[in-house]
């Protein structure tokens, strides 16, 4: 690369920022964007969408996960690309979900949004 205020050939490139968009560099890059928007009529749905988000996050970054931790995170995620998709969750789903976080033994760090996430299935559920 050249100096500063040396066009003497050299490439510079500066980047401030990039908002929406994908890039590619070299002779064969290849960019592809793909966007995904939720929306959400029901914002009973939308609660729980947003508590299990939550779970899920406190659940990945707790320390000593166990194969019941990865469970649960699995029960969620399937709730979540259910309400992405369907815009709500499928009762069958919602009631395993709930049994499964009515045994789950929460670490004090997850409990609150373990109960958050039972509330929200509530709402919905009855």
């Amino acid at each position: 690369m050249s100096g500063d205020g040396d066009n003497g050939g050299g490439a510079h490139v500066q980047i401030g920022s990039i908002t929406g968009g994908s890039q590619a560099f070299g002779s064969h890059g290849r960019a592809e964007s793909t966007n995904h928007t939720v929306v959400v009529s029901d914002p009973r749905q939308q609660h729980l969408l947003t508590q299990v988000r939550a779970l899920r996050g406190e659940l990945r970054e707790a320390t000593g996960r166990t194969a019941e931790d990865d469970a649960l995170d699995a029960e969620l995620g399937e709730v979540e690309r259910e309400i992405g998709r369907a815009g709500h969750g499928d009762s069958g789903l919602l009631s395993r979900l709930r049994t499964r976080l009515e045994q789950y033994g929460a670490a004090a760090a997850t409990a609150a949004s373990v109960t958050a996430v039972l509330q929200a299935i509530a709402q919905i559920t009855g």
